[in-house]
């Protein structure tokens, strides 16, 4: 049996999932691939993880040097490979538009257009100071915990704990 939800709750849901435009939870669960393909593809994003924290490491994306050089300007490094992500996010984006991809439960994937937004702007400063202060991004907190510097847990912890206040905050932030 599906649980069903009231209005409110699917209104709640449709507002507080702004950003990725879920109409509501429980028409996702009923239609679920089964447990087999769902483990198949859990693992398959495990295997790709571990890869993507493996190619952080050897390119020394997740050292805090490189950090610190990036925002003293003193090295192209970190720069080169920001780069090539926006270039590589750019063609994914425009390949996901111009073709019609589904997503594992067999659901098509759309694109929305956003409007601009100054909190945006105050976020990305945010960002940006905690990232220059910490050497890390939230990124590759998990593969610098995972190499063995622990002393990351402490960003780590308060990314939790930012995205928490976050959370509770975010109805009374401006628009």
């Amino acid at each position: 049996m599906i649980p069903t939800m009231s209005e409110k709750e699917t209104a709640y849901i449709r507002e507080v999932n702004t950003d990725f435009e879920v109409a509501s939870l429980h028409e996702d669960f009923a239609q679920e691939p089964p447990v087999a393909r769902r483990l198949a593809a859990q693992l398959k994003f495990l295997l790709a993880g571990i890869c993507f924290g493996v190619i952080l490491i050897k390119g020394e994306v997740i050292s805090w040097f490189r950090i610190q050089e990036m925002f003293r300007l003193q090295s192209f490094h970190m720069y080169g490979v920001i780069g090539s992500a926006v270039v590589v996010g750019m063609v994914s984006v425009w390949i996901l538009k111009k073709g019609s991809f589904k997503t594992i439960y067999g659901m098509p994937i759309q694109l929305h257009t956003r409007a601009f937004n100054r909190g945006q702007v105050y976020g990305g400063l945010l960002f940006g100071f905690g990232w220059a202060l910490t050497g890390a991004c939230p990124g590759p907190l998990y593969a610098q915990i995972g190499a063995g510097t622990t002393v990351f847990i402490v960003p780590l912890l308060s990314a939790l704990a930012g995205t928490w206040v976050y959370g509770l905050l975010s109805r009374r932030l401006p628009h």
